[in-house]
């Protein structure tokens, strides 16, 4: 099992581009383990966390990465995952250094469902900072449930050090009105407002939970209530927040009200959403090319031999006059079958691009693309290096492929204009059609990804992307990506 998994997500960072772009770019780790917990490829961002080369993690089972306590809390889970008893797992652990040293890394764990085999598909954030923060929280737990020990008498001091300390803290009396409030959390979760103490924490925040205000009724009975992620819609979309709410007893031992702790998470949980919600995207988008190449394969060349086979039975049967015509039409046939599957291998890996430049093989992909569709594009060219860096070339050889192939499917027009040139260290593409146009926003907030892919792939070169469309308005795509002053300035031939 472990060579064929292997084998399967070798090609799939081989020949999704995309796939092999984010996989390699991704500033979480990400390691791909077999069923067995035996780690198939890893990401740089995974083997710069923790110090070792790609190889070093191949050679490691899983659990030889953290400590005995920590590992075996893994496995278990692992174990359930692997019964098919749980589909995902999330774990906050240990990991060991090759130096010796230990970070702390948020562990998620997924299947991937692939060909031939199943596979575990393992993220893991590096969370030093965020443990950091939650032991400067457990720190000013402890400083300051000393400090209301030792100093009942002296409400005061404990006003002063919540106004002080570097996490976000309010401290409410029983009527859950402010008594205090530190900067951070002003600034987390009161923006712009001046007048805060004195005030009651259901009036500023006029919608607060049922649920939240069981949990501040809860902590006034004495009880300490806590939760590692909480998320609630706000005006501006939604929000994450681990928080702890505690009592803090008066000058008469007796609970004066409670004090909130909370660090916000949004921006965290936001970000592995997003990845999770591109790796589905990405598994789309192979299973969506995978199918097209099939149909390509079984609707176009595969009938095309079945005929070349029924002429060449032919020539048994016939008289020998008769055989040259034959002859002939099946040199026609095999003719258009090496040119069918030279198209379909230039879609996929255009030699052109890699042996004479992105000029030669963008022109000749557009030749390829008016050939086969009956469509017109006009391609120029003006002032291009010859000697670009390779990942600019294939990012825009690739927007452009998708560009032509989205005019081609959805615009309704037969020409369509393309324009490559370079100018002050700036290489711009613009494709154009005059055609029925679509709405944007939508568009991008669709389940396609061929939008998401362009504007990824101008990112990963440092370039932006401009796409201006309305229905029966037409598209105009223009991508700028700046290049290196020392960039060699032979021009290509236009």
């Amino acid at each position: 099992m472990g060579t064929s998994s292997a084998n399967s997500i070798s090609r799939l960072l081989i020949d999704d581009q995309l796939f092999h772009d984010i996989f390699h770019a991704s500033p979480i780790g990400i390691v791909v383990e077999n069923f067995d917990g035996q780690p198939l490829f890893a990401n740089p961002a995974f083997c710069a966390m923790l110090g070792f080369t790609e190889e070093e993690v191949r050679n490691k089972h899983c659990v030889d990465f953290s400590p005995p306590e920590d590992a075996q809390t893994d496995w278990h889970l692992f174990q359930q995952l692997r019964a098919g008893e749980i589909d995902h797992y999330r774990l906050e652990k240990r990991y060991f250094r090759r130096d010796g040293s230990s970070v702390w890394g948020s562990l998620n764990i997924s299947v991937l469902k692939a060909h031939p085999a199943p596979l575990i598909i393992a993220m893991v954030e590096d969370i030093a900072e965020k443990k950091a923060a939650e032991e400067a929280r457990v720190e000013a737990t402890r400083i300051l449930q000393q400090r209301t020990t030792e100093l009942l008498a002296r409400e005061e001091l404990l006003r002063v050090f919540v106004k002080n300390v570097h996490v976000a803290v309010a401290m409410l009396d029983r009527e859950m009105r402010y008594l205090q409030v530190s900067d951070q959390w002003r600034i987390d979760y009161l923006p712009g407002r001046e007048q805060i103490l004195g005030h009651s924490h259901y009036e500023i925040f006029p919608d607060m939970p049922e649920r939240w205000k069981e949990v501040h009724r809860r902590a006034l009975n004495g009880e300490t209530v806590r939760a590692e992620e909480d998320q609630w819609e706000g005006q501006d979309g939604r929000h994450w927040a681990r928080w702890e709410v505690r009592p803090w007893n008066s000058s008469g031992g007796n609970v004066g009200g409670i004090l909130i702790f909370a660090e916000n998470i949004t921006r965290r949980k936001q970000m592995e959403e997003a990845i999770s919600g591109m790796s589905r995207k990405l598994i789309e988008a192979q299973e969506q090319e995978r199918s097209r190449i099939a149909r390509e394969l079984h609707d176009d060349i595969s009938q095309q031999l079945a005929l070349l086979a029924v002429e060449l039975d032919r020539w048994d049967q016939d008289t020998p006059g008769t055989r040259h015509k034959y002859f002939q039409e099946a040199k026609r046939r095999i003719s258009s079958i090496t040119r069918d599957l030279q198209n379909l291998s230039h879609q996929l890996h255009s030699s052109k691009l890699e042996y004479l430049g992105l000029v030669v093989a963008a022109r000749g992909f557009c030749e390829e693309i008016s050939e086969k569709n009956s469509v017109n594009v006009d391609f120029r060219a003006q002032g291009v290096s010859r000697s670009l860096p390779r990942e600019v070339s294939l990012s825009l050889f690739r927007i452009l492929q998708q560009a032509l192939h989205n005019a081609v499917q959805h615009s309704g027009t037969r020409r369509i204009e393309v324009r490559l040139w370079e100018h002050f260290y700036e290489i711009h593409l613009e494709v154009k059609d005059h055609g029925g146009g679509f709405d944007l926003p939508a568009a991008l907030q669709g389940s396609g990804l061929g939008l998401t892919s362009m504007q990824e792939r101008a990112r990963l070169v440092g370039g932006e992307i401009t796409i201006n469309s309305r229905p029966m308005r037409g598209t105009r795509i223009h991508v700028r990506v700046p290049l290196d002053s020392g960039i060699d300035s032979q021009k290509a031939a236009v």
